[in-house]
């Protein structure tokens, strides 16, 4: 007896590119959508979870996304109507695909929280005959909050799927060579272009609670080590220091504090500064309205002269080169 089989995809790699994510837009619903997921993931916020589904869903979901949505709204694409994490990270996908990707070989990307989810673009790729799947986590420096829940989610799809394919996850890269020279370089141009010296050039990256820290988190450690390896890598007599931003509640997080560094800079006769994030993979809300807008005015309004913010290396061709080599290794 003839069978007609449907015709089944095969023998396919896909790589999947994973951002940390964005609302879809600017509107309260939007916004608050986005928060709920985020801020319910266990490993983002180590509470108890009664107590803290409480303090989320009566007052933090209710107060925070108007506040949240006045920031997104300084920086979001009107002309391209998306924020410009899933720009860049949209555009980090293409690039990478034109490089080198082809008919065996499928790179996309997902976001964490919001969309696309990891869950759709992996059902995706498995349509596509991909029977090996290639994790990359856009955050250089591990940490159980960003790194480990997007292996969470990964093995989380996974697990509901008949079909699975052979997996791998490319770890944190704090100190791969291509990363460090592409962020010297992209601190170089700037200092090429400005008129001015700087007295310092600060470093941030987004925090973690101490507590994590505390409990074996290595995330401080990589952080420190990757503003190290910039300045060897720079040799210049400007001094780096390696700060911790958005922080968020009443414990105490990882210090020193960007915030209060900016404000208290200028009282210590560093009047110029540079700022540069190089834990972020693409320009967002936390580095374009908290550090090149709020920070800039905390700085200049406590006295400070010149500030410039060091653009993510977003989709530049370094950064592509720093994924083509990564995803290399693994194909």
């Amino acid at each position: 007896m003839e069978i007609n089989h449907p015709e089944v995809k095969f023998g396919k790699t896909g790589v999947l590119i994973i951002n940390l994510g964005t609302p879809d837009s600017t509107n309260w619903f939007d916004i608050r959508k986005y928060l709920k997921e985020f801020l319910s993931d266990r490993r983002v916020i180590e509470v108890n979870p009664f107590i803290w589904q409480i303090i989320l869903n009566v007052f933090i979901l209710t107060l925070r996304p108007s506040k949240t949505s006045k920031a997104y709204k300084k920086i979001w694409m009107k002309d391209k109507n998306m924020s410009p994490l899933r720009y860049y990270t949209q555009m980090q996908s293409n690039k990478l695909n034109k490089r080198i990707g082809n008919k065996k070989l499928i790179i996309d990307y997902a976001m964490r929280y919001g969309q696309p989810s990891i869950k759709s673009k992996i059902l995706n790729l498995k349509e596509e005959g991909c029977e090996n799947l290639i994790i990359l986590p856009l955050y250089p420096q591990y940490a159980a909050a960003t790194t480990a829940t997007v292996c969470d989610e990964v093995y989380r799809s996974l697990s509901k799927m008949r079909w699975q394919p052979s997996l791998q996850i490319i770890p944190h890269y704090e100190s791969e060579p291509l990363y460090i020279n592409a962020i010297s370089k992209s601190i170089e141009n700037k200092i090429n272009k400005i008129n001015w010296e700087p007295d310092l050039i600060m470093a941030s990256y987004h925090g973690i609670p101490k507590k994590y820290f505390e409990k074996g988190d290595p995330y401080h450690c990589y952080c420190h080590k990757t503003t190290r390896l910039i300045a060897e890598k720079l040799n210049l007599k400007i001094p780096i220091m390696t700060t911790f931003q958005s922080r968020f509640g009443p414990q105490e997080w990882l210090q020193p504090y960007t915030d209060k560094t900016l404000e208290s800079l200028p009282g210590q006769g560093k009047k110029n500064i540079l700022v540069i994030c190089p834990g972020f993979a693409a320009d967002c809300v936390e580095t374009l309205e908290e550090i090149s807008m709020e920070g800039k005015a905390s700085f200049i309004d406590g006295g400070g002269e010149n500030f410039d913010f060091i653009p993510c290396l977003n989709d530049s061709e370094e950064h592509i080169d720093l994924f083509s080599h990564l995803v290399k290794k693994y194909i």
